[in-house]
């Protein structure tokens, strides 16, 4: 699998509006984050994980022409908001989309963009709106054969139950503050942990750098990349800090996993 961090910043964005601190003003692109998605290509397979508000910018800028599934993580503005979006990949394939989130997040997506999920004339398309609760197959829309299983991960975020995924030998974790014991058996022999981490004091919904080593530590995951950071976090000073098999992410990162 080929993995692409299309984003890597929190709900703001880095540079954030109106801020002068020392990570919005880097020069160093590794500071410079749109909101946290991924793209997950296995075989044939194209996977959109979150549709943030940069997702047209991200799609754009990773060249993405085709998109089998999407995984929603969870309903906040910053992970669904550029779902419409998806339209284009509708004008040249006009199969249904398969899309999946927590049960908790798809009558807020349904109340959010009524329009979408009405006749196929309104919208250009169908998207497939299901609850991930129990492991999936995600198959193509353009006539290959191939298909891979996906594992819905549930963590918390704060109070608010949401979805990590696991594909294969990578998985997808962000906007955690627990991760429940029962999860951390879906999560063993990992070769890519994708985790939240988004600055170094603690914080009600989401791991801190400590807490997300931690977690990463337990999981023991051969790389651990962590992901929506904060402008909280300068990436070169915050990096050298971490254990030899942890990194930040950046946006357009490039990653593998079987």
């Amino acid at each position: 699998m080929r993995i692409t961090l299309l984003g890597t910043g929190t709900s703001v964005g880095i540079p954030m509006i109106g801020c002068d601190c020392e990570t919005c003003q880097s020069t160093d692109p590794r500071d410079q984050r749109l909101r946290t998605a991924c793209h997950v290509q296995a075989g044939d397979l194209s996977i959109v994980i979150d549709t943030g508000p940069d997702f047209r910018v991200q799609m754009l800028r990773a060249r993405i022409r085709q998109v089998d599934a999407v995984l929603w993580t969870h309903h906040h503005y910053d992970h669904v908001m550029g779902l419409d979006d998806l339209r284009p990949y509708f004008f040249d394939c006009c199969a249904p989309i398969a899309c999946f989130a927590h049960r908790g997040s798809i009558p807020v997506l349904r109340q959010i963009f009524p329009y979408v999920w009405e006749e196929r004339s309104i919208y250009m398309g169908t998207l497939d709106l299901r609850a991930a609760e129990m492991p999936f197959n995600v198959g193509s829309r353009y006539g290959s054969p191939d298909s891979i299983q996906v594992t819905p991960i549930e963590v918390l975020h704060g109070q608010m139950p949401m979805n990590g995924y696991r594909i294969g030998n990578f998985a997808y974790i962000t906007d955690v503050s627990h991760i429940p014991e029962a999860e951390y058996a879906k999560l063993q022999d990992l070769d890519l942990l994708v985790l939240d981490a988004l600055r170094p004091r603690k914080h009600p919904h989401h791991f801190s750098i400590t807490e997300a080593v931690d977690a990463a530590s337990a999981i023991g995951a051969k790389q651990t990349v962590f992901i929506h950071m904060s402008h909280q976090v300068l990436h070169a000073r915050e990096s050298a800090q971490l254990p030899k098999t942890m990194q930040f992410g950046y946006d357009g990162m490039i990653l593998s996993s079987s």
